[in-house]
Protein backbone atom coordinates (compact mmCIF):
# COMPACT_ATOMS: atom_id res chain seq x y z
CA UNK A 1 0.00 0.00 0.00
CA UNK A 2 1.04 3.08 -0.77
CA UNK A 3 -0.22 6.78 0.47
CA UNK A 4 0.63 9.81 -1.59
CA UNK A 5 0.04 13.36 -0.52
CA UNK A 6 0.40 16.78 -2.61
CA UNK A 7 2.32 19.77 -1.51
CA UNK A 8 3.01 23.02 -3.23
CA UNK A 9 -0.24 24.54 -4.56
CA UNK A 10 -1.62 27.86 -4.65
CA UNK A 11 -1.97 30.87 -6.56
CA UNK A 12 0.19 32.62 -9.35
CA UNK A 13 0.03 34.97 -11.79
CA UNK A 14 0.26 34.09 -15.56
CA UNK A 15 4.42 33.82 -16.15
CA UNK A 16 4.82 32.55 -12.89
CA UNK A 17 6.25 29.03 -11.59
CA UNK A 18 5.07 27.04 -8.98
CA UNK A 19 6.70 23.49 -8.02
CA UNK A 20 4.37 20.57 -6.29
CA UNK A 21 5.74 17.96 -4.70
CA UNK A 22 3.90 14.53 -4.07
CA UNK A 23 5.32 12.59 -0.68
CA UNK A 24 4.78 9.02 -0.95
CA UNK A 25 4.98 6.90 2.44
CA UNK A 26 5.06 3.03 1.76
CA UNK A 27 7.14 0.45 0.69
CA UNK A 28 8.93 0.21 -2.84
CA UNK A 29 8.06 3.66 -4.21
CA UNK A 30 11.39 3.56 -6.42
CA UNK A 31 9.90 0.72 -8.03
CA UNK A 32 6.33 2.38 -9.08
CA UNK A 33 6.08 5.08 -12.30
CA UNK A 34 4.86 7.66 -11.04
CA UNK A 35 2.54 10.59 -12.94
CA UNK A 36 0.86 13.98 -12.41
CA UNK A 37 -2.80 14.78 -13.84
CA UNK A 38 -4.76 17.80 -13.51
CA UNK A 39 -8.56 18.21 -13.46
CA UNK A 40 -10.16 22.24 -14.61
CA UNK A 41 -13.05 23.51 -13.18
CA UNK A 42 -15.70 21.20 -14.77
CA UNK A 43 -13.46 19.12 -16.88
CA UNK A 44 -12.19 15.75 -17.46
CA UNK A 45 -9.18 14.81 -15.53
CA UNK A 46 -6.41 14.37 -17.53
CA UNK A 47 -2.45 13.31 -18.05
CA UNK A 48 0.50 16.04 -17.34
CA UNK A 49 3.32 13.83 -16.91
CA UNK A 50 5.22 10.68 -15.75
CA UNK A 51 8.54 9.19 -14.64
CA UNK A 52 9.55 5.72 -14.60
CA UNK A 53 10.65 3.61 -11.86
CA UNK A 54 14.18 2.74 -12.65
CA UNK A 55 15.89 5.31 -15.18
CA UNK A 56 13.54 8.44 -14.25
CA UNK A 57 12.57 8.33 -18.82
CA UNK A 58 10.25 10.90 -18.49
CA UNK A 59 7.06 11.56 -20.60
CA UNK A 60 4.47 14.63 -21.11
CA UNK A 61 1.33 15.95 -22.72
CA UNK A 62 1.67 18.19 -25.64
CA UNK A 63 0.26 21.04 -23.53
CA UNK A 64 2.89 21.13 -20.73
CA UNK A 65 5.93 19.99 -22.94
CA UNK A 66 9.02 22.87 -22.70
CA UNK A 67 7.37 24.62 -19.32
CA UNK A 68 6.94 21.42 -16.97
CA UNK A 69 9.30 19.12 -15.62
CA UNK A 70 8.85 15.78 -13.70
CA UNK A 71 11.55 14.33 -11.59
CA UNK A 72 12.01 12.09 -8.56
CA UNK A 73 14.10 11.65 -5.30
CA UNK A 74 13.87 7.91 -4.66
CA UNK A 75 15.72 8.40 -1.54
CA UNK A 76 13.21 10.99 -0.48
CA UNK A 77 10.46 9.18 -1.50
CA UNK A 78 8.99 11.99 -3.29
CA UNK A 79 8.06 13.23 -6.61
CA UNK A 80 7.67 16.59 -8.27
CA UNK A 81 6.12 18.70 -10.44
CA UNK A 82 8.29 21.92 -11.84
CA UNK A 83 5.67 24.48 -13.48
CA UNK A 84 7.42 27.36 -15.36
CA UNK A 85 5.17 29.85 -17.62
CA UNK A 86 2.26 29.24 -15.93
CA UNK A 87 -1.31 29.80 -18.09
CA UNK A 88 -4.36 30.81 -16.92
CA UNK A 89 -5.74 27.27 -18.33
CA UNK A 90 -3.53 25.42 -16.09
CA UNK A 91 -5.99 25.98 -13.23
CA UNK A 92 -6.70 22.87 -12.31
CA UNK A 93 -6.75 20.02 -9.34
CA UNK A 94 -3.04 18.68 -9.78
CA UNK A 95 -3.11 15.38 -8.34
CA UNK A 96 -0.51 12.72 -8.09
CA UNK A 97 -0.19 9.25 -9.01
CA UNK A 98 1.33 5.94 -9.04
CA UNK A 99 1.75 2.43 -10.95
CA UNK A 100 3.24 -0.52 -12.20
CA UNK A 101 4.00 1.42 -15.55
CA UNK A 102 4.40 4.78 -16.81
CA UNK A 103 0.84 5.45 -18.65
CA UNK A 104 -1.27 8.37 -20.27
CA UNK A 105 -4.69 6.59 -19.07
CA UNK A 106 -5.67 7.32 -15.13
CA UNK A 107 -6.91 3.96 -15.59
CA UNK A 108 -3.28 2.95 -15.38
CA UNK A 109 -2.60 4.11 -11.70
CA UNK A 110 -3.76 2.02 -8.59
CA UNK A 111 -2.42 4.95 -6.10
CA UNK A 112 -3.74 9.03 -5.48
CA UNK A 113 -3.38 11.64 -3.60
CA UNK A 114 -5.94 13.79 -2.79
CA UNK A 115 -4.90 16.64 -5.28
CA UNK A 116 -4.07 20.13 -4.73
CA UNK A 117 -5.20 23.11 -6.12
CA UNK A 118 -3.32 25.17 -8.49
CA UNK A 119 -5.00 28.79 -9.38
CA UNK A 120 -3.33 30.85 -12.28
CA UNK A 121 -4.47 34.49 -13.08
CA UNK A 122 -4.30 36.65 -15.89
Amino acid sequence: QVQLVESGGGLVQAGGSLRLSCAASGRAFSTYAMAWFRQPPGKEREFVATITSSVGSAYYADSVKGRFTISRDNAENTVYLQMNSLKPEDTAVYYCAGGLIPAQRAGNYRYWGQGTQVTVSS
